[in-house]
């Protein structure tokens, strides 16, 4: 479907071509074609081989290691640590996987515990965090996630009577509704993959290509923006509720700063009409 709705957008000579692409290959043809047709072709979160796409996305292996730095951080003294990845196999737990042994390897005082599979999906994740807790009586210091589940692991260690432990993962609105509501129980060192932002630099930087502006590289790995228990509440709007999940929180400030963006062109200037401050609220209707 992708490829029909591309070759379409080339026959109706659009200026430019955005895609969240489902494969890797499976588009590369369909995208030279547009690069022959003189249209620039950009994808986000998810990257593609062809190399005449622009693709914007993240360093997750950096993602999975930087959580795991953070655990380290916060537990000098040594960390239990369950790990809940999403569904096996999927390139991007792969690669958040690969940063996290890494910061293991580094620091041998962080063991784990159990690992398992939430699939990226909070019933999921709750049930089999539950199962980990009753069949692990021994302490839980920490759980590292890669996805945006961290309500419901604190839920359940809650449910469970388990001291709270420090939770890894993706912000949430919802997440930030629990934690407004429970202070004591929700202890959160992660970052924030967010639509807003991902889109808006997906758009930013097809804009500055169609002003001229010639990306150094093919794939531009944006940084994911930190998030610390310490900024939870410059995070936290009152639309927030545990029951919020579909309700993203907006970052305090611009997580990609125009002088940063510049550094990924070689002849950057402003991006046209952009201005942080007209970001609608993440409680805007």
């Amino acid at each position: 479907q992708q490829i029909n709705q591309i070759r379409a957008f080339i026959d109706k000579k659009c200026s430019i071509i955005t895609s969240i692409p489902g494969s890797a290959t499976a588009l590369d043809d369909a995208i030279d074609a547009a690069a022959k047709a003189g249209i620039p072709f950009i994808t986000a979160a998810g990257s593609v081989t062809s190399p005449n796409a622009i693709n914007v996305d993240s360093n997750y292996a950096r993602w999975g290691y930087d959580m795991m730095t953070a655990i380290g951080k916060a537990q000098p003294d040594g960390a239990s640590i369950l790990l809940v990845e999403g569904i096996a196999g999927h390139p991007i737990v792969v690669q958040e996987r690969q940063g996290a042994d890494k910061a293991l390897a580094e620091n041998p005082k962080l063991k784990i515990s159990r690992n398992v599979n939430g699939n990226w999906t909070a019933n999921v994740t709750k049930t089999v965090v539950l199962q980990a807790i009753a069949t692990n009586p021994a302490p839980i210091d920490a759980v590292w996630t890669t996805g945006s589940e961290s309500r419901v692991v604190a839920e359940a260690f809650a449910e469970a009577g388990r001291p709270a432990p420090l939770i890894t993962g993706s912000i949430t609105g919802d997440a930030l509704g629990y934690w407004k509501a429970n202070p004591d129980k929700y202890r959160f060192e992660g970052h924030a993959v967010l639509p807003h932002w991902t889109a808006q630099t997906l758009f930013r930087v097809g804009e500055r290509m169609l002003d001229g502006q010639k990306p150094k590289l093919n794939t531009l790995l944006i940084p994911i923006p930190p998030v610390h228990t310490a900024d939870l509440g410059a995070w936290y709007k009152d639309c927030m509720t545990t029951d919020a999940v579909s309700i993203f929180p907006i970052p305090p400030k611009d997580p990609m700063p125009e002088e940063w963006l510049d550094a990924y062109f070689s002849n950057p200037a402003p991006t046209k009409g952009w201005d942080y401050s007209k970001v609608p609220d993440a409680c805007a209707k």
